[in-house]
């Protein structure tokens, strides 16, 4: 009996993905996430969306809202919006497919379509981010696969610590090759007669001592040295 798939998500239950380009350069990125129920845009670092060089009618200016099938662009009354399908150049959006009066018109993004808005050297791309359809690929064996990776990744330490070198041992063969090595100075002490210590001279061994002067010599007084 086959095993029903998964139902994909639809662009209502994901988030927003934008991409602002100048020219062919990607200037910046947002997305925002399915709790997300509007998205406002200004020319300021603080709102939501930072948007910069489009006119816009006011700021914040609502340019993305949720509805029950996804959501509903706002387009710039001066900005071009375009359209893109899946495997398909972008085309200009048919005035049928545009709600609202002049200047405050708006279009739905659907699932597989991408929108492009469009002022001057600006281009501003908007696109569905379904987010349940990308975390269900996440399966139970890739999870086993991370698990086995990790156990991995922690039992090679383990085993050097259990199957390593005995720190008892060790202490045992140093202090062992100390004592070796302290026999082998006493035997070479004991061979050249500093085993034992000096005793002091008595005085009968400092009377016999002479002093060694050298021989002496009779020098005739018609010698003379120069």
């Amino acid at each position: 009996m086959p095993t029903p798939s998964a139902p994909s998500a639809s662009v209502a239950d994901g988030g927003l993905f934008c991409e602002l380009y100048w020219g062919t350069s990607l200037a910046e990125a947002w997305s925002y996430g399915p709790e997300l129920g509007q998205v406002h845009a200004a020319p300021d670092e603080k709102a939501p969306l930072p948007l910069y060089g489009f006119t816009l009618p006011e700021e914040p200016f609502l340019l993305a809202e949720r509805t029950p099938k996804g959501w509903r662009i706002h387009v710039p009354p001066s900005a071009r919006v375009e359209k893109r399908l899946k495997g398909n150049d972008f085309q200009p959006v048919g005035p049928d497919e545009l709600t609202g009066a002049p200047g405050r018109t708006a279009v739905e993004l659907r699932e597989g379509m991408t929108l492009r808005l469009v002022e001057g050297e600006l281009n501003l791309l908007l696109q569905p981010s379904v987010v349940k359809e990308r975390a269900g690929r996440f399966r139970v064996r890739d999870v086993a696969w991370l698990i086995t990776v990790a156990i991995l990744f922690l039992s090679a330490p383990v085993a050097f610590l259990v199957m390593g070198p005995d720190p008892a041992r060790m202490a045992a063969n140093n202090a062992r090759a100390l004592q070796v090595a302290h026999d082998k100075e006493e035997a070479r002490r004991k061979a050249m007669g500093l085993d034992k210590p000096m005793k002091p001279m008595t005085e009968a061994e400092r009377a016999t001592q002479q002093q060694d002067g050298g021989v002496r010599v009779t020098v005739p007084a018609s010698f003379g040295v120069r």
